[in-house]
């Protein structure tokens, strides 16, 4: 299954498609990984969300890969119009099946090269 990896730096947002996917999974929301696995050689990379094929959020304080009906009061699925006001949403687990579609990181050490010249993100812009 492919993955769509959301790579944060700073205020730099990049997007990369992930053909094999098996690497990824059983990771955790907080755990740290080689960027490597996803073509950033030398960066590590923490994975801080996500979301399935349906679209449904993963949520940290949820275990496992099975999807709930949570009570939410705000944060991560829910954003309330006003104070007090709670909802009961479906949230995702917090750790990552052949399931979910998209994995948010940050990078915590960069390596060598920019994400974009590994990328070739800018050549495209200056070609027209």
């Amino acid at each position: 299954m492919a993955f769509k990896v959301v790579v944060s730096q700073k205020e730099v947002t990049h997007q990369i498609e992930v053909e094999d996917g098996k690497a990824l999974n059983g990771l955790v929301i907080g755990d740290e990984f080689d960027g490597g696995i996803v073509g950033l050689d030398g960066y590590t990379l923490k994975v801080t969300g996500g979301a399935d094929k349906n679209g449904f959020t993963m949520k940290k304080d949820v275990p496992g890969t099975r999807r709930i009906k949570s009570l939410l009061s705000g944060g991560i699925g829910y954003h309330p119009k006003s104070d007090g006001v709670k909802r009961r949403k479906t949230v995702r687990g917090n750790t990552i099946a052949d399931d979910i579609v998209q994995v948010n990181t940050v990078v915590v050490s960069a390596g060598s090269k920019a994400i974009a010249d590994i990328l070739g993100v800018g050549d495209e812009e200056e070609e027209k």
